[in-house]
C-alpha cells in the first residue's frame, strides 16, 4: 500500500521538488497555513529547484528565495504603506534580488505589479498583472535564465500557475497528543517561533531587534502580558466571590511583576546591539534601505479572500 502511494502522480511530483524549510517552524500550524496561502508561488518556482521559504518582512509576509549565487529573491506585497490584503493575495507584487553580506551589499527591483504608493507617480509595466502569479513567474523564469541562476527549466506541464500545494505535514501524525499540543498553544509557538530566531542569529544587532519585540513599553510582550494578566484580574473579580478576588489580586500582582521585569530591563537592547562588532552584518537590505524588523507573526492569520486569476 504504501509502495502504491509513493507512485501516485502527487507523489512523484512532489519529490521534483526543492526541499522545504528547515526550522521547526515548518511543523507550526499558522506556518503551515501562510505556506498554503503562498503556495501559487512557492510550488512553481520550488519546481525549478529554488528553495523557498515565508518570512515577516516590514509590514507584510514576504516569500524569500535561495539562489544558487548566495545572492536571494524578496517576493512580497507593498511594505510602505503597510497593504490591508490577506498573506499571499495582495493587490501586486513587489521582486527584488538582493545580497548582503559584512563585505558588500546589492540591491535590483525586478518585478513591481503593485499600484503607484503615491498619484503622481506612474505605474510601472507589470501593473496591470496586479496580484496574478502566472506573469510573475514567468518573468522570473527569463530574468533568472539570463543570469544563469535557474537550477533547471521549467517543462512545458509547469509553464502555468500550480495548484495550491499541500501545507508542510505535521511531524506526528494528526490525532497523536504531540499534534495535539501545537494545535492547542498556537501563541506558544509563536513565541517558540521567536526564540528559535534568537538561537538562530549571529548578530548581537539582530538579537536586539528580537528584544525589541518583547521589551518595548508600548507594545512589546511584556506590556501586552502584563495587559492579559490585568484582564484576567477583571475577570475573576466579576464572579463577586472570596476567591475570586483573592486571585484577581494575585493576577493583578503578577502584570505589576511583569511591567517591573520591563523596567528592570528597559536597556537591555541597547546593551545587546553594542556587543555586535559588525553592525552593518545586521541588516539583509542595503544602505540607505528602511531598516528590517522583526515583528512577531500573528497565530490566527486573516481569512483569505476567494483568488482572482487574470
Amino acid at each position: 500500500m504504501a509502495a502504491d502511494e509513493d507512485n501516485t502522480p502527487d507523489a512523484r511530483r512532489e519529490t521534483t521538488l526543492a526541499p522545504l524549510p528547515d526550522h521547526s517552524n515548518v511543523n507550526t500550524p499558522w506556518w503551515q497555513e501562510l505556506w498554503r496561502r503562498h503556495a501559487h508561488i512557492t510550488t512553481p518556482l520550488r519546481e525549478r529547484g529554488l528553495e523557498c521559504d515565508i518570512e515577516f518582512g516590514l509590514s507584510a509576509y514576504i516569500v524569500r528565495v535561495s539562489l544558487p549565487d548566495d545572492s536571494y529573491l524578496i517576493i512580497g506585497p507593498p511594505q510602505e504603506p503597510p497593504s490591508e490584503r490577506p498573506p499571499g493575495d495582495p493587490e501586486g507584487w513587489i521582486v527584488t534580488r538582493e545580497r548582503s553580506s559584512h563585505r558588500s551589499s546589492y540591491f535590483e527591483r525586478i518585478y513591481d505589479s503593485s499600484p503607484p504608493a503615491y498619484p503622481d507617480r506612474p505605474a510601472q509595466p507589470e501593473a496591470r498583472h496586479g496580484g496574478s502569479s502566472q506573469p510573475l513567474i514567468e518573468a522570473l523564469d527569463r530574468h533568472l535564465a539570463q543570469l544563469g541562476l535557474l537550477p533547471h527549466s521549467p517543462a512545458p506541464h509547469e509553464r502555468t500557475p500550480a495548484p495550491a500545494a499541500h501545507p508542510p505535514r505535521p511531524a506526528k501524525a494528526p490525532g497523536t497528543p504531540e499534534a495535539e499540543d501545537r494545535t492547542a498553544y498556537a501563541y506558544g509557538d509563536v513565541l517558540l517561533a521567536l526564540t528559535d530566531r534568537l538561537n538562530g542569529t549571529d548578530s548581537h544587532a539582530d538579537a536586539a531587534a528580537l528584544l525589541h519585540q518583547v521589551l518595548e513599553p508600548t507594545h512589546g510582550l511584556l506590556e501586552r502580558l502584563g495587559e492579559f494578566f490585568e484582564a484576567a484580574a477583571e475577570k475573576a473579580k466579576e464572579a463577586e466571590q472570596e476567591d475570586g478576588f483573592d486571585l484577581s489580586h494575585d493576577l493583578a500582582d503578577a502584570a505589576a511583576e511583569l511591567r517591573n521585569l520591563g523596567e528592570d530591563l528597559r536597556v537591555a537592547e541597547d546593551r545587546m546591539r553594542a556587543l555586535d562588532p559588525h553592525p552593518q552584518r545586521s541588516t539583509s537590505r542595503p544602505a540607505g534601505a528602511p531598516p528590517r524588523t522583526v515583528p512577531l507573526p500573528p497565530p490566527v492569520l486573516p481569512p483569505a479572500q476567494q483568488r482572482h486569476t487574470r
